[in-house]
């Protein structure tokens, strides 16, 4: 694709700096910098592109002063004149007074002049300009040009609590204050087209309205700043603000003939300043998650990062920050560039749409223009914000993407996705065979490990294609039989595929079309675009939606239900040009890619998405994956912690996000906690392992993904909060989050030594003058005890590499409760629980669950009332329901206060025939008259008989190793069941 009225960088550069000058115009006076008086190393430079051929150098801790004559004290607009082949800050301190801090972006060269402008205070008569950077590195200065400032003309629109916008219509330039305080300086807006246009340059007249607008944020205001002047494409700067929001959004529009552009600014500033000065951070958003790219809280005062859509500039220490970011990313990428080079309060801040990046967005070209042929160019609309805690701005700013751009997706409605998925451990060798054992050892295996909804997703990835003998043209009975043993079981059937990828690479028929995948294939320069290891194809290609309607079909055909899909970001890149007419960047195809994807799938599966952007995601999916790759070592749960501890705000854009597959494998207790952790902590549970054989990830997986009081957090589906913000590209070790009154507080120790913690209750978010009742989830002890009473300070050592999960629960506890445990008897569900200690306890209301979300009182049991003695209860529930059973204990003491227990589940399997299963010494049949059974069989799982035990009430199999086995019932009528039995 060609880009319109594009000039050579060098031209454009020259271009821009006439522009500035025209600008400028008569009063204006100029002094060349080569001529000013050097100090600390700096020094001319030759510049054949220069207006003298000389430029002043090496201003880094090497200076310039050039002395300027004014006629009249006041405000001056300053033009630079620079050269620099990246993005530099330069101090221009007046007389030795304060300096003012200018961030160059690249002029195109270190001979290539561009110009930037600021506003300087000057004395009348003699001053001295300093030009230097002692904390870095500034860029060549060809010459300086000065004129008075406009007398400023403000306009005001007010927003929040005594917030407010001042716009000096004469000068083209605006200051927010928030809450009475200014926060941002001097921001500008501009425009990339034929020429580049800023709201602060050329423009001689500007006007202020402002209309109603009622749209997804409420009913509201939009106010419109609109500069008009000769030879120039009008610009209107949009501010929209509404009643009750702190927040406002803005955007830039050009109108006129030729306003089509490639790159705009809606908002551009040398000034913000958070009004806090303890840990301050820049955080830098990856735009998508592949390539293992991290999140990254960089200090501020020394930092120039790119991030992507969104960015908040905070002080981790009061947590007071700003958070400012696109809202939509229907047509453009959106960048945003912060700098802190050698500035001690403030930084210079700027939201790029057209931002494109090979490290970061893997474009290998420029952005495509936006609204060929039009004469209107519109940005996106940003969200600004200044908050007391940076936690809560980007929380919001999270919705606002969900409210700008409505998920073009059904919205599910169903409880949160639990799932197996085969890339965790099995991968490239998937067979049949393996997907069967793998759903029989879920669907008995480990019965409690379910979701709201009483089942879990396996799905089948990568290689899914070695069940489709002749490839994907080939046969698909294996797979439908697959999705419909997995039915059988109570569970759901998932599939994978990457739609816009080719991993072959090469020219041949396109399955389900008649077009060659060369034909549709991605191109930059003329040359099919590699990324991941695959050809891109594009999206808007009638071959590429063919084979999506071919590969889809089948799928829905096979009966699936879930699909996860991959590689999305190919679908997102840069090209020459694109198929389908009026499609020119990268955000547009994929838009367009995305959509007729969804159209296909028509309702049918859940949709979850791993390696795609980050927030332009958010109108496809169901579910997102936070991080991608990771298996089961501690820097893996590490690795997927630092996305979710700076990026946990993407579950207000996405229903449900995830930590990827938890992969138990051979590694420590502690590892697998703190690897199931980070999925808990994320949001929901994606399991990996190989059940199809044995292994000491069975008994983990038995007992870690059976644990209920863990299961109740994993199926609210919702992440948890990073408690703090300053730790680099690493996690920190604190997660917090709020369900059903109590708080849950993660401590992680991702280091190779133990680890003692003190933890301020108080910055966590709790009343640190309250008592609270702390339960440790995995283990269900503290130190000192199952419960432990703490005020203020919670102190615990964590063991290498290994968490621990507290729950803590405000005020005294009626009875301190040893255990509290379900487990069935038959039909029945018996329900056992001891105290160590009861003061004032009334009674015992017995709850019961099918989802652990809702309850409703089974029973009644009354408490001793006083005793410091171990006190034992039970209560049977001879009416469970089949499938998952949760159920809790409300202690009521006298007063009519009430306390809740641990949760405990029990699973009745109507196609289950023993109990307990896993085993350990001895099971049952759900059978009971045992005269109707003729004999018991078991064999591994290759069909070699090991026990012939003697049949009674209870089957002795303790002699029997750890294992999977199959267990074969043959009645007296000649029938014969086979079950699966897991011998802890």
């Amino acid at each position: 694709m060609k880009k319109l009225y594009s000039l050579p960088r060098g031209r454009l550069a020259l271009a821009c700096t006439l522009f500035w000058l025209t600008a400028f115009g008569a009063a204006a006076q100029e002094y060349e910098a080569e001529s000013g008086t050097y100090s600390n190393g700096a020094g001319q430079s030759n510049c054949a592109a220069c207006s003298g051929q000389k430029m002043a150098g090496n201003l880094g801790s090497g200076a310039v002063d050039i002395a300027v004559n004014v006629p009249a004290a006041g405000t001056y607009n300053l033009l630079i004149t620079y050269c620099t082949g990246d993005q530099r800050t330069i101090n221009v301190t007046p007389n030795g007074g304060t300096p003012v801090v200018i961030t160059c972006p690249p002029s195109g060269g270190w001979e290539a002049p561009a110009a930037i402008r600021t506003m300087i205070t000057l004395n009348a008569g003699a001053n001295t300009l300093r030009f230097d950077n002692v904390y870095s590195y500034g860029p060549n200065i060809d010459k300086i040009t000065l004129s008075p400032a406009a007398t400023p003309s403000l306009q005001t629109i007010a927003f929040g609590t005594n917030s407010r916008i001042e716009y000096d219509l004469a000068n083209g330039l605006y200051d927010v204050y928030f809450r009475g305080t200014k926060i941002i300086g001097g921001a500008w807006s501009s425009a990339y087209s034929n020429q580049i246009f800023n709201s602060n340059a050329g423009y001689t007249a500007r006007s202020y309205s402002s209309s109603a607008v009622n749209d997804a944020f409420g009913s509201g205001t939009r106010h419109v700043i609109t500069s008009t002047g000769p030879g120039l494409i009008d610009m209107q700067q949009v501010f929209y603000t509404y009643p009750g929001r702190e927040q406002y959004f803005t955007e830039v529009v050009l109108s006129g003939n030729g306003a089509n552009c490639y790159k705009m600014s809606p908002l551009t500033t040398n000034y913000i300043n958070i009004q806090s000065n303890g840990d301050r951070r820049g955080l830098l958003v990856p735009y998508d998650n592949d390539a293992w790219v991290r999140y990254e809280a960089k200090e501020m005062r020394y930092t120039t990062i790119y991030s992507g859509e969104v960015t908040a500039i905070y002080d981790n220490t009061s947590r007071k920050g700003v958070v400012m970011g696109s809202v939509e990313h229907k047509e453009w990428k959106t960048g945003v560039n912060l700098v802190g080079e050698g500035r001690v309060e403030s930084w210079f801040a700027s939201v790029i749409a057209g931002w494109t990046s090979q490290s970061q967005t893997r474009d290998k070209c420029g952005h495509g223009w936006v609204n060929v042929g039009q004469t209107t160019c519109k940005s996106p609309r940003i969200s600004v914000s200044y908050d007391d805690d940076w936690r809560t701005g980007l929380e919001e700013y999270g919705r606002f993407n969900a409210l700008a751009e409505p998920r073009y997706i059904a919205n599910w409605t169903k409880a949160t996705p639990f799932s197996w998925n085969s890339w965790g451990a099995i991968q490239q060798n998937i067979t049949l065979a393996k997907g069967k054992a793998v759903a029989d050892f879920i669907s008995t295996g480990i019965p409690a490990f379910r979701n709201g909804d009483s089942t879990v997703y396996v799905d089948l990835d990568s290689y899914w294609d070695n069940l489709t003998p002749g490839g994907w043209s080939g046969d698909f009975s294996q797979l439908t039989e697959f999705a419909n043993y997995c039915k059988s079981k109570g569970l759901k059937p998932g599939i994978y595929w990457a739609p816009f990828v080719d991993w072959g690479k090469y020219s041949r028929q396109m399955e389900g079309s008649t077009y060659t995948y060369d034909q549709c294939w991605t191109k930059v320069n003329g040359g099919p675009v590699e990324l991941d290891g695959a050809y891109a194809l594009d999206p808007t290609h009638p071959g590429t939606k063919e084979r999506i309607a071919y590969l889809i079909g089948k799928f829905k055909a096979c009966g699936f239900e879930m699909i996860k899909i991959d590689f999305l970001g190919h679908a997102s890149l840069e090209a020459d040009s694109f198929y389908q007419s009026g499609v020119y960047t990268g955000m547009q195809a994929y838009r367009v890619g995305m959509e007729y994807l969804i159209d296909q799938l028509d309702g049918k599966m859940l949709v979850y998405a791993a390696i795609s952007p980050n927030l332009a995601t958010g109108r496809y999916a169901h579910m997102r994956r936070i991080a991608c790759d990771a298996y089961s070592d501690t820097w893996e749960s590490a690795y997927t912690l630092n996305s979710t501890n700076y990026g946990w705000w993407q579950d207000q854009i996405y229903p449900y996000i995830d930590g990827d597959h938890v992969v138990f494998g051979s590694q420590s207790a502690g590892k697998n906690r703190l690897r199931l952790a980070s999925s808990i902590l994320t949001g929901t549970l994606v399991t990996g392992d190989d059940y199809s054989g044995s292994g000491p990830w069975i008994a983990r997986s038995q007992d870690l993904l059976q644990n209920a009081d863990l299961l109740l957090l994993a199926r609210d589906g919702k992440a948890f909060r990073p408690v703090e913000g300053n730790t680099g590209w690493d996690p920190n070790e604190l997660f917090v989050k709020t369900l059903n009154g109590r708080t849950y507080l993660a401590v992680l120790n991702f280091g190779s030594a133990d680890k003692a913690y003190s933890v301020d209750l108080g910055r966590v978010g709790l009343n640190a003058s309250a008592s609270y009742q702390a339960r440790e989830l995995f283990s269900g002890t503290v130190p000192g005890g199952r419960v432990a009473a703490v005020t203020g300070t919670l102190n615990v050592t964590v063991p290498a590499s290994d968490v621990m999960l507290f729950e803590l629960a405000e005020g005294s506890l009626p009875v301190t409760l040893l255990r509290f445990e379900a487990r069935r008897e038959g039909r029945s569900a018996v329900l056992q629980w001891s105290t160590a200690t009861e003061k004032n306890a009334g009674y015992f209301s017995v709850q019961h669950s099918r989802d652990g979300r809702t309850w409703k009182t089974i029973g009644k049991v009354s408490a001793k009332g006083e005793s410091t003695v171990r006190q034992s209860y039970s209560f049977t529930d001879q009416t469970p329901v089949s499938g998952a059973n949760y159920y809790r204990l409300m202690t009521v003491d006298r007063d009519r206060t009430a306390e809740y227990s641990p949760v405990s589940s029990v699973v009745f399997d109507d196609r289950s025939a023993l109990y307990p299963n896993p085993v350990q010494e001895s099971f049952r049949l759900e059978e009971s008259d045992l005269s109707l059974i003729r004999q018991v069989r078991i064999t591994d799982l290759q069909g070699r008989l090991v026990a012939t035990p003697e049949l009674k009430k209870d089957i002795f199999v303790g002699n029997l190793p750890q294992g999977v086995y199959l267990v074969e019932v043959t009645r007296v009528t000649g029938v014969a069941e086979v079950y699966r039995m897991v011998k802890k």
